[in-house]
């Protein structure tokens, strides 16, 4: 029997900090990328530099240019954001023609609301649309599923803690810088006695194991509030927090009560996103020899109704920026050759199978930290 030959990879934003490392890891995979921007004069150079990649000028501002990218069964991965704010195009783009979709959003507001625009037209089309599929927040539901197997029938809810090793304060993208300031003013979502519901970031501060010790990390956003209820429905509560920097977690957590008090009023609002947008310092993010210093950690701890610890699992992988390069480039390469499971919006390991997942994080140096501490 003969495959059909793999569809198109097209990279949307591949001139950016997230695109460009995305480009970089599928090369090294052997795929030969089409790339996208909205710069014609950066773009052929990027190209050049890779052997004489295709490329293509497309910019959200222009939509039709967007749709012009991909075709049914192409694979469209996209770093374009914020993806609240300029993601929908590419994603429409997608959905609307039956092309596969990636991309490495850390807003869970967008996820749920893909969900609700593009799922049914995506399972019409054949879309296959992974948002999400990076750092946020593949190890922490990889984590989360691999803890709640071994707790077993009395597992009621799960804590996923993301933390790191090595110095991260010269080491945040552009990208990161921005979504942690947005994380201020906006609500982030926890899965609480069966539902999905909003709450204040920073609201909680949780201390979870890490290296031998005990690390504080706040109340944050993940998909995995959406993704393990799926797979494990006696589960009652997953929450997930974010640790890059515990030693400021009450610091945090006042600054974002004061943030969200002022952002409930649409001037004051308004002055707080102006004075953020000029926080977030220069575009890029940190270079090899920086990624290099950085390793990335999700702790699952998993507990019974009345609170008794029953399993604790530490997944660890390369530093952010360049787990999530090389889990797009696998997902790309694998949704390219027909490998996804299912059509429409879907969580890691709905799109490519828990045993999938599991053996292709794995292969990118993702995988659990075994010793029998994260054991009990």
């Amino acid at each position: 029997m003969i495959e059909p030959a793999p569809g198109r990879i097209v990279v949307f934003g591949a001139t950016g900090y997230a695109g460009g490392l995305a480009v970089e890891a599928m090369v090294r995979r052997g795929l030969r990328p089409v790339l996208a921007a909205r710069s014609a004069t950066k773009l052929a150079e990027l190209a050049e530099g890779y052997g004489e990649l295709d490329y293509q000028v497309a910019d959200v501002a222009d939509p039709d240019s967007v749709r012009a990218l991909v075709g049914p069964g192409d694979v469209l991965v996209t770093g374009v954001g914020p993806f609240e704010r300029v993601g929908w195009v590419a994603a429409e783009a997608a959905a609307r023609v039956g092309a596969h979709y990636v991309d490495s959003t850390g807003e869970v507001g967008f996820v749920r609301e893909l969900h609700r625009r593009h799922d049914a037209q995506a399972r019409q089309t054949g879309s296959m649309m992974m948002p999400a599929f990076g750092y946020d927040y593949v190890p922490g539901v990889l984590a989360g599923s691999i803890a709640l197997d071994r707790a077993g029938d009395h597992a009621y809810s799960v804590d996923v803690g993301y933390f790191a090793t090595g110095s991260l304060r010269n080491g945040l993208s552009q990208g990161t810088r921005k979504t942690m300031m947005d994380g201020l003013i906006l609500p982030v979502a926890a899965f609480d006695d069966g539902v999905v519901v909003d709450r204040r970031a920073a609201q909680d501060v949780v201390r979870f194991p890490v290296g031998g010790g005990m690390r504080s990390a706040i109340l944050a956003t993940g998909t995995e509030v959406l993704e393990l209820p799926r797979f494990y429905p006696r589960v009652g509560r997953v929450r997930v927090f974010n640790g890059w920097f515990p030693e400021l977690a009450r610091v945090m957590q006042i600054a974002s009560f004061g943030a969200s008090l002022i952002a409930r009023w649409d001037l004051s609002r308004r002055a707080l996103e102006s004075a953020s947008s000029r926080l977030v310092g220069p575009p890029g993010g940190p270079d090899e020899s920086a990624r290099a210093g950085i390793r990335g950690l999700a702790v699952a701890v998993v507990r019974s109704r009345g609170g008794e610890e029953l399993t604790e699992v530490v997944v660890e992988g390369p530093s952010p920026y360049s787990v999530t390069a090389e889990l797009m480039a696998m997902a790309a390469d694998r949704l390219s050759r027909g490998q996804g499971k299912a059509a429409g919006v879907v969580g890691p390991i709905s799109g490519l199978g828990a045993d999938e997942l599991a053996a292709a994080c794995s292969g990118l140096g993702l995988k659990p930290v075994e010793s029998e501490q994260h054991s009990h």
